[in-house]
């Protein structure tokens, strides 16, 4: 297998050459072994998904530690559980999203940003009470509020190989680092969304300068769900509510 097996024409024509570039920059033996190996995630057609955003529409990049440990769940996106359908549930938030910590407190504090709750009271039966019929009811139509509101979903590590975690974190850091590179001196005024440990990661492969860049802790932590930066942040964007 080359790198032509990884999937290129998911993403937008847009970062190819970005993309070619930055796959150079993984050392040739690591990738060799990658290549030959069928039990990683999101797995060679769906790797590049996050990349279907256009270069010139990114205005926010959301970072990932690494794809779900789950074949149903990694899809390519940060955050995107592709096992999780229904958000909601007459008793409040879906089995599923009760079941995906980050997810669930990432709809609660989006309810939060919207007005829709208080941080003082984000249970169950305060989400069962909400009239939800203008807000959005699938992971699929949530996260695609993300994508169309300019967010690049990115993993800070873009494959997870149950065997080697740390190594492929380091292996990949080269291919993260041109591609921030070249997105940042595309579109200077991009913002990155740096969550919990990522910051640390990410922060030494910027070279140039970024303007607008938002700290918090990851949203495993319940401390994210009230945290009055991020509310602010996603106040305006209201990625909850449905297309018009």
């Amino acid at each position: 297998m080359t790198i032509a097996s990884l999937n290129l024409s998911a993403a937008h024509p847009s970062w190819h050459t970005c993309l070619q570039q930055a796959l150079r920059r993984l050392n040739p033996s690591y990738l060799k072994i990658l290549l030959q190996s069928h039990t990683w995630l999101p797995g060679p057609d769906k790797i590049f998904n996050a990349f279907s955003l256009p270069l010139p529409h990114v205005k926010y990049v959301l970072f990932g530690e690494s794809p779900y440990p789950r074949q149903a769940s990694a899809n390519g996106f940060a955050f995107w559980d592709a096992a999780v359908t229904e958000l909601w549930s007459p008793k409040g938030l879906s089995k599923q999203v009760n079941r995906a910590t980050s997810l669930r407190n990432m709809l609660k504090m989006l309810l939060i940003a919207e007005g829709a709750l208080t941080p003082d009271n984000c249970s169950q039966a305060a989400i069962a009470r909400l009239d939800k019929r203008s807000f959005v009811d699938t992971g699929n139509a949530l996260f695609n509020n993300f994508i169309q509101r300019g967010f690049l979903l990115l993993n800070a590590t873009p494959v997870l190989n149950v065997n080697t975690p740390h190594k492929d974190a380091r292996a990949w850091r080269p291919f993260t680092q041109l591609i921030l590179n070249h997105l940042l001196n595309e579109q200077p005024n991009v913002s990155l969304i740096l969550l919990g440990r990522i910051a640390r990661e990410i922060d030494p492969l910027i070279s140039c300068t970024s303007k607008q860049k938002l700290y918090a802790e990851h949203p495993y932590n319940l401390s994210f769900i009230s945290n009055p930066v991020i509310r602010h942040f996603f106040s305006t964007l209201h990625l909850l509510k449905r297309p018009h």
